[in-house]
């Protein structure tokens, strides 16, 4: 076996500095609970320690013809399995508890940091990808925490069985001892193949998890094409490296236990031919043999448990090093130092020389100018990659510019809170994904705490008299993403939320494009009404939403080519009344 202790096994160069940090993040303030389990573990490993002396004595008595025997050796037997049956329910539930602990407040932690981070991060990786952070890496780090405390106890077991060994014949331990060891370098060598097999292992199940995502949100577009089959290759593409992947952690995994099983069976037969030789020559007693070689068979358990604990470890910092990757991201979107609240205003919004670079540094706007005044409706249309979203995603901050300058009220939105600035903001886009809640509870989340009737009014307002129809009414659940309503119905829900909210700035990113002509028109004369004392940012293609704009901004390349209202426009003949003739708009 591994002859190094398990805080040895952890403590490797690689696992230092995180375990440093597990400690001082998490485990530290559990000294208290640590301590309890480190007792109580020392008693089960103590209890079992006991029993090659038990055994040893009952061989004794037997072969003294002790009568003794008939009740003192059962009442030990029963006494120490009692006692360790108890210490062993309490050190599982004990660690388990604490180890539940721990992996919840790394997912709080990881989900935490992921809610506030960068926009771009959350959408660089697939959603199933993210979400095997929170399930499969926390089982793998589960799992090592798990072993690594059982390796104290297993340490402690063996320590004792040791004594044991060392009690009734100290050559024979020594015999044995000197054959462990042996295994300690193959040991070493297959963790470190372990952690890098664990880290291909848990990249291609998230690969798999977001292709099996992907595929079964596009049923419908799957079905129609007949992509079947080729959604058949992908799967069966993606369970193929999954596969070598799993396949390869198994070889690497299944190598330690049966090393060790024939190191133990060769230290059993070397301690067995030398006892039987000093036997025939009658230098021991049966008593004597039997304790040993039972003391020895017990320890091959926590012995093999200490040998495969390297690799379970190796697996679990694998698995931990993911977590902390994430958590440790420092995010693009900021406060700065002493930002301020938002100051009182109407929503006075101005792009001033704005020029916006993708990551991958791609130009995504070049210098953007225009002002939307309070109470007024701006309208930002243009062909598919002009930059009409960019521009207004940079408004909530969702992303920053990389040059120039976005004021709202007087204040360049770097220099206030994103708090401040957000609650005054609210946002509808055309792609709308519910929360698995109830239509009442997604519509309240415009404002949390507002009272039904102020739910409903926004309801209303947002021409969502379809929610008295339905079986439950705002009781009634949505499903995942909102799939038990139409489109058009999860974008009222979604636009009922954002009045709900009542901010000064109105973010619509083609928000009635999914609506029939007589439900568009209902929330067109509803959002007319609410426009009033606020500024009103639509992405537009439909002329319909266009027309009645104060402002209309023709972009191109992430740069305006032209602005004014929709008669201006078109009286100049230029790529507004192109788009506007040929109706391609696009978001």
């Amino acid at each position: 076996m591994d002859a190094r202790t398990p805080a040895s096994l952890l403590a490797e160069p690689g696992n230092n500095r995180l375990l440093r940090r597990l400690w001082r993040d998490h485990l530290a303030r559990y000294r208290g609970r640590m301590f309890v389990i480190l007792v109580v573990t020392a008693i089960m490993a103590g209890l079992t320690a006991l029993y090659p002396l038990v055994i040893d004595r009952a061989f004794s008595m037997f072969a003294a013809r002790d009568r003794r025997i008939l009740y003192q050796v059962p009442a030990l037997v029963v006494i120490i399995t009692a006692a360790k049956a108890a210490s062993t329910y309490a050190q599982t539930v004990l660690t388990q508890g604490l180890v539940l602990r721990i992996i919840r407040e790394l997912q709080a932690r990881m989900f935490a940091h992921l809610t506030t981070a960068d926009l771009s991060r959350v959408e660089r990786e697939a959603p199933a990808q993210l979400a095997a952070r929170f399930t499969t890496d926390a089982a793998i780090i589960r799992e090592a925490l798990t072993r690594a405390i059982g390796g104290i106890a297993n340490g402690i077991t063996v320590v004792g069985l040791i004594a044991s060994m060392l009690w009734m014949d100290w050559v024979l331990s020594l015999i044995a001892a000197a054959l462990y060891p042996l295994a300690a370098l193959p040991i070493q060598r297959l963790g470190k193949r372990i952690r890098r097999a664990s880290g291909g292992m848990q990249e291609r199940m998230g690969e798999a998890a977001g292709m099996l995502t992907e595929s079964f949100s596009q049923a419908r577009t799957v079905r129609a094409y007949r992509l079947e089959a080729v959604e058949t290759e992908r799967a069966n593409q993606a369970f193929g490296h999954l596969n070598k992947a799993l396949m390869r952690m198994t070889r690497t995994r299944s190598a330690v236990d049966p090393m060790l099983e024939v190191l133990g069976g060769v230290a059993i037969a070397a301690v067995m031919g030398f006892a039987g030789w000093r036997a025939a020559v009658g230098t021991n007693t049966v008593g004597n043999f039997t304790g040993f070689v039972a003391a020895l068979l017990i320890a091959s358990q926590p012995l093999r448990a200490l040998g495969s604990l390297n690799a379970a470890v190796q697996e679990g910092m694998a698995g931990l090093s993911r977590v902390f990757s994430v958590i440790d991201e420092q995010p693009g979107i900021v406060e700065q130092p002493g930002a301020v609240a938002l100051p009182a205003g109407h929503g006075r919004v101005v792009f001033q020389d704005v020029r916006f670079l993708y990551p991958d540094g791609r130009e995504g706007l070049r210098g953007l100018s225009f002002v939307a005044e309070p109470g007024m409706t701006v309208a930002l249309v243009g062909a598919s990659g002009a930059g009409k979203s960019t521009a207004l995603a940079l408004i909530p901050r969702l992303h920053d510019v990389s040059s120039g300058s976005i004021t709202v009220d007087g204040a360049d939105l770097r220099q206030v809170s994103l708090q401040s600035l957000r609650d005054a903001i609210a946002y509808v886009g055309q792609d709308t994904m519910l929360f698995d809640d109830t239509v009442g509870a997604n519509i309240a989340m415009g404002r949390p705490g507002a009272d039904p009737a102020a739910i409903e009014a926004a309801a209303e307002a947002a021409a969502a008299g379809f929610i008295a129809d339905l079986p439950e009414g705002f009781d009634m659940p949505v499903g995942t993403g909102g799939g038990r309503l139409s489109g058009g119905q999860r974008q009222r829900v979604a636009l009922a939320r954002a009045l709900l909210r009542d901010p000064r700035i109105l973010l619509l990113d083609e928000a009635t494009s999914a609506l029939d002509a007589e439900s568009e028109a209902a929330v067109q004369q509803a959002l007319a009404r609410l426009r009033a004392g606020r500024t009103t940012i639509v992405v537009a293609h439909r002329l319909s939403t266009v027309r009645d704009a104060d402002l209309v901004v023709a972009m191109a390349d992430g740069a305006v080519v032209e602005q004014g209202t929709h008669a201006e426009l078109m009286s100049k003949e230029g790529l507004y009344a192109r788009l506007v003739r040929t109706q391609a708009f696009a978001t």
